[in-house]
């Protein structure tokens, strides 16, 4: 079982720079991925290329991954110009300067002009990374999965401890219910009891009671009251409830599945059963039900 809170954190060099990676996630009732990249990795193609490996590792949660540039390695003195920035950054400035009646013109001007557009980001980079997208991603590819792994390491240390808290409430549970089916053993003979006392107050004990009729009626009784398939199923949903907890497959949906169930048949108990003592106990199991929900929010 895995939980769908942890982080993980990795990193590397591509091309000379140092890359970090970082993961974060939360509980979500399905994948939301949120990108956070920095301007060499800013690219529609390298961003495609990392929603994949993610989908490929994560099934549930909402995540944000980060992908930082943290520069040249000390031994790395490539600087790369970026024409097209740079033309593009020239143009703009240039229409600024014509519209605020500052000349750009002469000597002075054009060094400024250079000055200016040298730096503002991403015209001159330090290191080389490939224009090509799926190369780039390539290269970044290994350290976003050791950040992957981190993550679900993160996430399936919690998802222990979750598991075990979801067993110890079914266990609960269990013990629960079977004081619930002790006490409903004997409701039949409880109300065989109660009408023939009733009857006798209505008929002033003046008319015997008829022995088969009262039997009858015990019995069409009982067969309204009867919550053995209910226990039945309610237990059968318990065991599969530990058995995906106990497993490593991707379990929160079915787990949420598994409790809407039991919280119905736990419902049709306590409608059926007319008893305060197997009352007071529907209420107890209710309230377990309801953190075994708030828990299973969290798991993936």
């Amino acid at each position: 079982m895995r939980s769908m809170t942890g982080f993980g954190r990795a990193s590397g060099e591509v091309l000379g720079r140092r890359c970090v990676v970082e993961v974060r996630s939360v509980n979500h009732r399905f994948l939301d991925l949120k990108l956070r990249l920095s301007p060499p990795w800013l690219d529609p193609a390298v961003e495609q290329l990392l929603t994949q490996a993610v989908r490929r590792r994560i099934d549930r949660g909402s995540l944000v991954l980060t992908v930082r540039d943290e520069g040249p390695t000390p031994n790395e003195a490539v600087v790369r110009l970026d024409v097209n920035l740079a033309r593009a950054y020239a143009t703009a400035l240039r229409e600024v300067a014509q519209m605020l009646g500052v000349a750009l013109s002469g000597p002075d001007g054009g060094a400024a002009l250079v000055a200016l557009v040298a730096a503002q980001p991403g015209v001159l980079v330090q290191g080389e990374l490939d224009s090509d997208p799926e190369t780039r991603f390539r290269l970044l590819d290994p350290i976003v999965d050791q950040a992957l792994a981190a993550l679900i390491e993160s996430r399936q240390r919690e998802g222990e401890a979750l598991a075990e808290d979801l067993c110890r409430r079914i266990q609960l549970l269990s013990q629960i219910l079977s004081e619930v089916a002790r006490l409903v053993e004997g409701a039949p003979e409880m109300h065989r009891r109660r009408l023939e006392e009733r009857i006798c107050r209505l008929m002033d004990g003046g008319t015997p009671i008829d022995p088969q009729r009262l039997a009858q009626e015990v019995a069409l009784l009982a067969d309204r009251l009867d919550v053995t398939e209910e226990i039945t199923r309610l237990r059968a949903h318990m065991a599969e409830f530990t058995r995906l907890c106990q497993s490593e497959s991707v379990a929160g949906r079915r787990l949420d599945f598994l409790t809407q169930e039991m919280n119905r048949e736990v419902n049709t108990i306590s409608a059926k059963a007319q008893s305060a003592e197997v009352a007071f106990r529907i209420v107890a199991m209710k309230s377990e039900l309801e953190r075994l929900r708030e828990q299973i929010q969290n798991v993936e």
